[in-house]
């Protein structure tokens, strides 16, 4: 019985190892690893006399059938097949763990500085026609000639390949097996090696190459290149452009944000280059920096659909909405001939651009349809419920997205993944929430001003002055040593303690900015809209954006503070005249000027009626 189980056994582990292509010494590990466990099962089986109904043998027949009348439940036995199923159980285990979870199978292969080490072995021929064996060094010498002149790799020169072999006495390439490359290519201190084969049918020549872990013998990707038998050197700089594209992307593909991966797309490396340039900026809110490296991406590949598709961000970032708009638009018409994951994004963006929250959210939803464990999307979700005031449903999707994070074990893609749920706990009182979050992102993001500046409003909403003090003290210290002006630190700082609730402190600040900087109408702006807002003194705060339309008279957002102001004093039939041009002018949607257009038009229809 016990033979047979292990023989079972044997069989299952052969039909698990075999798809999973395991290398012989794991497979030589995990049947010595059986051989163990099957002899101390056998032990343990001897020791407790154990037979395979688990009865031990020198018992009496009328022992047994004491035992067997007692009414008083007995702890179960070890059975011998028990050992044997958590023997097969681990041994699975140890199978499929890496497989399972080693998803990344590149993570690993670089070296120090970060480039990928690669030996070329020679080719075999595999034809039966001795006048390809001139292609097993040929195709190799091609391919490291190529693979050198490549960025981020490290290629093992044809002398000392060709040394090594010679030393070790292999005159027959056929003798160079998957395993003998996996020891020369560690010898010679390359991460993974190129193996490859030559085949014929008729007039059509195959060349096959797998890229293989030189200390796993796991296999990382295969290629395959067919062409005429006369050619050969177009099939080879075809293989080469593959294995080329296949590594410098791989590495690349390490400086992409995991979030951003499955939405990029071209097959120019140097595009692919600009475009990890461009995001590294975004991610740090270099804006300029971004676009200058996504226009050069898009400049090499035009429809290179990731880069069209995060530039009208960079430009919305700064509240560049026309030149946002425009990039949006050229991407929703090329939506067509994207894939569609990219094609759903591209409705997103236009959505952000001529059409509100809701269609984003729509748009949102539908790409988590695909995959639910995208961080960003459910961040970005989060985002738009935010814009509509419905915290409720925001920190759901906020929350689902540091848990990816977490599950990930993997810091989020930027601070604001803790700041914009932090936002959203604040504004419905979940301060120990919002407390404890910023804790997890000081480890993340130290030294974001975004991050003291929230914790510095949540210490003085809470009453904490000693804590307040210090983070009001290490936001100036932040942002004086980024250059800030005093007029913006003034105003930044008038924003802490408006979110506080202490209105005084915030006004100060206000008239403090715009006392250093008086011309400009923004500083006029934000005084304005937070005496109107606040109705601490509505006549003043229509003074002064009366002052800020004299500079911009266009300006949307000057047009709703003094909209909002004529309706705080009951002005209602002039309050939506502005209202309504500012909702005309505005570049985006926007759901505060949407409220409080729509809270106008109320008031000027009960007017009405009330007029009759």
């Amino acid at each position: 019985m016990y033979a047979g189980t292990a023989f079972i056994i044997l069989q299952l582990v052969d039909i698990i190892a075999q798809p999973l292509q395991l290398p012989a010494w794991t497979m030589t590990l995990v049947i010595v690893l059986l051989c163990i466990g099957f002899i101390i099962t056998l032990l343990i089986a001897w020791i407790y006399d154990i037979t395979p109904e688990g009865i031990k043998k020198t018992e009496s027949i009328e022992v047994a059938k004491k035992r067997k009348s007692q009414t008083v439940p007995v702890k179960r036995r070890l059975k011998a097949s028990d050992i044997i199923i958590a023997a097969m159980a681990i041994v699975i285990v140890i199978l499929l763990y890496p497989k399972i979870f080693n998803r990344d199978k590149l993570k690993d292969i670089k070296d120090a500085d970060g480039r990928i080490s690669v030996a070329v072995m020679p080719f075999q021929n595999m034809t039966n026609d001795t006048i390809w064996n001139v292609w097993q060094d040929g195709i190799q010498n091609e391919l490291i000639t190529s693979l050198t002149n490549s960025e981020g790799l490290k290629v093992r020169q044809i002398e000392s390949i060709t040394g090594l072999i010679q030393s070790k006495g292999l005159t027959n390439y056929a003798s160079i097996t998957p395993s003998v490359a996996s020891t020369l290519s560690q010898k010679l201190g390359a991460n993974i090696f190129i193996y490859g084969s030559i085949k014929q049918a008729g007039n059509i020549i195959r060349v096959n190459a797998q890229l293989i872990d030189s200390k796993t013998q796991d296999g990382l990707k295969s290629f395959q290149i067919d062409g005429e038998t006369g050619n050969i050197l177009q099939v080879t700089d075809s293989l080469s452009r593959l294995l080329q594209n296949f590594l410098i992307m791989s590495k690349l593909k390490k400086d992409v944000f995991f979030d951003l991966q499955d939405y990029t797309s071209t097959n120019s490396t140097e595009a692919y280059r600009y475009f990890t340039y461009g995001q590294k900026a975004f991610l740090k809110r270099d804006y300029p920096t971004a676009r200058n490296w996504l226009l050069q991406a898009l400049a090499i590949d035009s429809n290179f659909y990731s880069a069209m598709l995060l530039l009208p961000v960079a430009y919305a970032a700064q509240e560049l909405y026309d030149q946002a708009n425009n990039q949006s638009l050229r991407a929703y018409r090329k939506r067509d001939q994207m894939p569609v994951q990219q094609k759903i994004f591209a409705n997103w963006l236009y959505a952000a651009a001529f059409e509100t929250h809701y269609e984003r959210i729509k748009y949102l939803k539908q790409l988590l349809e695909f995959d639910d464990q995208v961080p960003l999307l459910h961040f970005q979700l989060g985002n738009d419920y935010s814009e509509l005031y419905q915290y409720d449903n925001a920190i759901i999707e906020f929350e689902k997205a540091i848990e990816i994070y977490k599950k990930w074990d993997s810091k989020p893609m930027w601070v604001y993944n803790y700041v914009s749920p932090g936002i959203a706990y604040h504004k419905t009182g979940q301060y120990i929430k919002e407390e404890d979050l910023y804790k997890k992102a000081e480890k993340d993001f130290p030294e974001e001003y975004v991050l003291i500046q929230r914790q510095a409003m949540l210490s003085l909403t809470k009453g904490d002055m000693t804590s307040a003090n210090r983070y009001v003290e290490k936001y100036v210290s932040n942002r004086k040593s980024n250059s800030w002006s005093e007029a913006s630190i003034s105003t930044g700082l008038a924003g802490i303690y408006s979110e506080a609730g202490i209105l005084g402190k915030a006004e100060e600040y206000y008239r403090n900015a715009l006392s250093l900087e008086p011309p400009r109408p923004n500083r006029l702006n934000n005084l304005a809209w937070f005496l109107i807002d606040n109705d601490r003194n509505i006549n003043e705060g229509l003074e002064l954006v009366d002052k800020a339309l004299g500079f911009s008279p266009d300006d949307y957002n000057y047009l709703h503070t003094k909209g909002w102001g004529l309706y705080k004093q009951g002005k209602y039939k002039d309050a939506l005249e502005i209202l309504q041009k500012s909702w005309d002018l505005k570049p985006v949607y926007d759901h505060g000027i949407y409220l409080n257009l729509e809270t106008a038009k109320k008031a000027v229809a009960n007017q009405k009626r009330t007029d009759r």
